[in-house]
């Protein structure tokens, strides 16, 4: 046990925010704190992995990403446009003709940044892909991106209480995972049927699963489509243990979604009903 003086010093780096791109949930006290586990809830399609992959490629730390939900050529389409700006179907048309050389130098300064595809990851997995970073970099990733949770092999799942149960199970685990590497875990999640349009916010009660005793921050998406090249997101803090929250979902910062480079940009104004 340790006193409050013998904890600075035992603290560490947790506790210390990621340096965040998204200035409207920063403003909203919603931030990416080492240590910590963070739930990020939307529909299908809505935006969680391009919340993440923005999260990871735009605060450039030392990452690794369990991506199962998407595809090397995805992800990489994704990164590449997100660093240079470039249109990313053009980016992946060239990844597949054999054209990808232009990109080769700065995708190598980002040499930090590092994915596993397995569609399956099981706990024992994700623990050797972390001590792996560990050995190679000589420190844990400070950000860990797990997208999705429900992709997670974590045992047999064979009625609605064993299935809440294993994802609570899997919270745990996370956060622990957090506790003891210092790096912000994020885990992408969905949400249940009454949301699975994305089209309005989604509450706390939202989440499939009821998973949100052990997130330290719970984030929900949902979107408005203009009918362009782009749409915008809104992401609303429903649980945060370290500043504002709004469980209804009704308070929310906007962000413009460019489906060309995958950026995401800060709305200047926080909606706050």
């Amino acid at each position: 046990m340790y006193s409050l003086s013998q904890s600075v010093r035992m603290r560490g780096a947790a506790g210390e925010p990621l340096p965040s791109p998204f200035k409207g949930l920063t403003k909203l006290d919603a931030e990416f704190r080492r240590g910590e586990l963070s739930v990020v809830a939307a529909a299908g399609g809505t935006g969680k992995s391009v919340l993440a992959v923005n999260l990871a490629i735009q605060s450039n730390v030392p990452t690794l990403y369990f991506s199962a939900d998407s595809t090397a050529a995805t992800q990489l389409s994704r990164a590449t446009a997100i660093i240079t700006g470039d249109d990313a179907k053009d980016i992946k048309a060239k990844l597949h003709a054999g054209e990808f050389d232009e990109y080769s130098d700065v995708l190598s300064k980002r040499w930090w940044q590092r994915f596993n595809y397995s569609a399956r990851p099981t706990p024992a997995e994700i623990e050797l892909h972390l001590e792996t970073f560990r050995e190679v970099f000589n420190i844990y990733p400070h950000l860990v991106v797990i997208d999705n949770i429900t992709n997670v092999e974590a045992g047999g799942t064979r009625n609605a209480d064993e299935f809440t149960f294993s994802l609570e199970g899997l919270c745990d685990y996370l956060n622990e995972l957090a506790r003891e590497t210092h790096a912000h875990v994020m885990a992408m999640h969905h949400v249940v049927g009454d949301y699975a349009d994305g089209l309005k916010p989604i509450p706390q009660s939202g989440l499939r699963g009821k998973i949100s005793r052990v997130p330290s921050l719970i984030l929900t998406i949902h979107k408005e489509i203009d009918g362009m090249d782009s749409r915008i997101l809104n992401i609303s803090p429903v649980k945060n243990r370290e500043g504002f929250e709004d469980s209804s979902g009704e308070t929310f910062a906007s962000y413009t979604f460019n489906a060309k480079n995958v950026r995401l940009e800060d709305i200047e104004e926080v909606i706050d009903f």
